[in-house]
């Protein structure tokens, strides 16, 4: 039961960054925007893992990886000023 709960806060935290991003309320460039996608694909890949789900793991690693590379760029371009 506990898995399950962790698991749908993982997925309402990717959903809310999307549905805050087609509403216009949160830009692709936003770091808050980033930081839900990434904390919710490691929630999410943590399940897949404990559920041994190769595919899962796959999919929320990635999608982890790919939201960490976008807060490095955004962070980047913050203390750049630009």
């Amino acid at each position: 039961m506990l898995i399950q709960l962790v698991s749908l806060a993982g997925a309402g935290l990717i959903l809310a960054a999307y549905a805050a991003h087609q509403a216009g309320r949160m830009g692709r460039d936003s770091l808050l925007y980033h930081a839900f996608n990434a904390v919710g694909g490691l929630v999410l890949c943590a399940v897949a893992i404990a559920a041994s789900q190769v595919g899962f793991i796959v999919l929320e690693g990635a999608w982890t990886a790919i939201s960490l590379v976008a807060i490095v760029r955004c962070l980047g371009r913050h203390s750049s000023g630009v």
